[in-house]
């Protein structure tokens, strides 16, 4: 049975992606062939809604599938299944020659420019499904009877002249950062800037530029020059005034008191300028913001301290974020600390052929801003390498943080750090009982403990050990390792450094 990845087909406990064979046509689609599914049995496969699965319960409802039809087509594609419940149940369909005629007939005829998806009759559990496989469209924007729709989550939406203006440019112009600056000249660019930028990509990438060449061979060399008027990404990068002609180029940065944004804020910072100087701002602001927690270890004389967040997947997502974000969208890249999380917000949905989903693995960089980032990666800010994200996740696992969460939401794209377990721990020991604080300090000095070896130490029931022990793996404070049909329990490294942490008395056990 032919399934799509991205609908949310999840395996059971103990499969990962060996058991699926996934492949992509023209960056479309993604199918997955789930080999063991018959070893896994119907009932153990959840598929759900999603950006790119719809479900339909029949063929009556064929005007909302062609608003999915048309969003999946501006969005990175998706699956249109007629003949099942919104919970994902099979209830089925009668695929007759006439119904399918009509479906192809209406699809061809109302979204336009014209497209011809795939139509397939699928047999699932005795009963008929018609699956409809839209591939991300090529000739973008596509338009239901004139309206354009973009899909978000499991909504199709009118898309937003924004949204819609960016990807009519897209299409046919030349790249926003290559456009040249309106209103600006050579004058309005700073050539101590200039010079800086020479000087530190010859020693970040052996950049071969000479520093003293006049700023209009300067920004020829860089590529940043249109008929003789300095581009858009010119102005960004060495500009005396960038706001001037980009307001949208500020970063603003607050932290909120509590856990929504309201005009109740601790500190707050909005941040002008060059790129460089946004991106070292911004990173002075993280490093003012993020809460500590600090403590004393016996026989040390200096002070140690946690961040909530890794310092390093913040920068890196900031950096992202000016690089990536959709410079046509009037909104700004945003900064949000609250209580329990920290949010880089930048304005624009991923660029074409990135989904979130890719984010999470090895994958090309497809940056929508290709001439800033090539400013950026020669600056050594960034590596064109597509390691971004991946780098962030790094981070987050090193200091015992969940993996920050990557979203589109609206028009903008999200990345939310979940405050570290750590600091949790040291500020609330009650968390913990006395088992589980006592295999922490046991797995600092040794490989791993079993639920077995668990309920025998602390002499507990089988089932108390591992609900001990699954709590302490969703804190992310150990990780799981299945040998066979044994789970073996290890100590996530970032805990290895920590002080003990206290008992409910406020004692160190140790």
């Amino acid at each position: 049975m032919t399934l799509s990845y991205a609908a949310g087909i999840t395996a059971p406990d103990g499969e990962d992606d060996d058991a699926r064979e996934a492949f992509v046509q023209n960056g479309g689609v993604v199918d997955v062939i789930v080999k063991k599914k018959l070893q896994w049995g119907d009932d153990r496969m959840i598929i759900h809604e999603s950006d790119t699965m719809e479900f339909k319960k029949s063929l009556s409802l064929i005007d909302p599938a062609l608003k999915s039809i048309c969003g999946f087509l501006n969005h990175h594609g998706g699956i249109i299944s007629f003949g099942r419940a919104n919970s994902g149940a099979i209830v089925g369909v009668d695929p007759t020659d006439h119904s399918l005629r009509k479906l192809s007939q209406q699809i061809t005829s109302r979204i336009k420019p014209e497209t011809s998806p795939d139509i397939h009759v699928l047999e699932e559990q005795g009963k008929s499904l018609i699956v409809i496989a839209v591939p991300e469209g090529m000739n973008k924007p596509y338009f239901l009877d004139g309206i354009a729709y973009m899909r978000v989550g499991t909504e199709n939406r009118v898309m937003p002249p924004d949204e819609l203006k960016r990807m009519i440019l897209n299409a046919y112009a030349i790249p926003w950062d290559d456009q040249p600056c309106r209103g600006g000249d050579l004058d309005d660019i700073d050539a101590a800037s200039v010079r800086a930028f020479l000087e530190r990509a010859e020693r970040a990438r052996r950049f071969d530029g000479d520093p003293t060449v006049s700023v209009e061979k300067a920004l020829d060399k860089l590529g940043v020059l249109s008929r003789g008027l300095p581009t858009n990404a010119a102005m960004l990068f060495f500009g005396k005034d960038p706001q001037r002609f980009f307001v949208q180029s500020e970063v603003r940065c607050a932290r909120f008191k509590g856990e929504e944004i309201s005009s109740t804020y601790l500190n707050m910072s909005i941040l002008r300028g060059r790129i460089d100087q946004v991106i070292e701002n911004a990173g002075q602001f993280i490093e003012e913001t993020v809460p500590k927690a600090a403590w004393v270890t016996p026989g040390k004389m200096q002070r140690e301290e946690h961040w909530d967040y890794p310092s390093d997947a913040l920068r890196e997502a900031v950096i992202n974020a000016v690089c990536h974000r959709d410079y046509i969208a009037s909104g700004n890249v945003q900064i949000r600390f609250f209580d329990s999380r920290v949010q880089i917000w930048s304005p624009g949905k991923l660029p074409d052929g990135v989904t979130v989903d890719l984010l999470k693995v090895e994958h090309a960089s497809r940056p929508r801003n290709k001439t800033l980032a090539k400013l950026l990666f020669l600056a050594g800010y960034i590596e064109q390498w597509g390691s971004g994200t991946l780098s962030m996740i790094a981070a987050c696992k090193r200091d015992g943080l969940p993996d920050p969460q990557f979203e589109e939401t609206g028009s903008d794209f999200v990345v939310t750090f979940t405050r570290s377990t750590l600091n949790t721990l040291l500020e609330n020991p009650e968390l913990l009982n006395e088992r589980q604080r006592g295999v922490i300090e046991y797995l600092k000095s040794h490989h791993s403990t079993s639920t077995e070896a668990y309920g025998n130490v602390y002499g507990c029931t089988t089932r108390t050990a591992r609900r001990d022990l699954s709590a302490l793996a969703e804190m992310g404070i150990i990780v799981v390792k299945r040998e066979g049909r044994l789970r073996q329990y290890l100590l996530n490294p970032s805990f290895r450094s920590l002080r003990t942490i206290p008992d409910n008395s406020g004692q160190n056990l140790d």
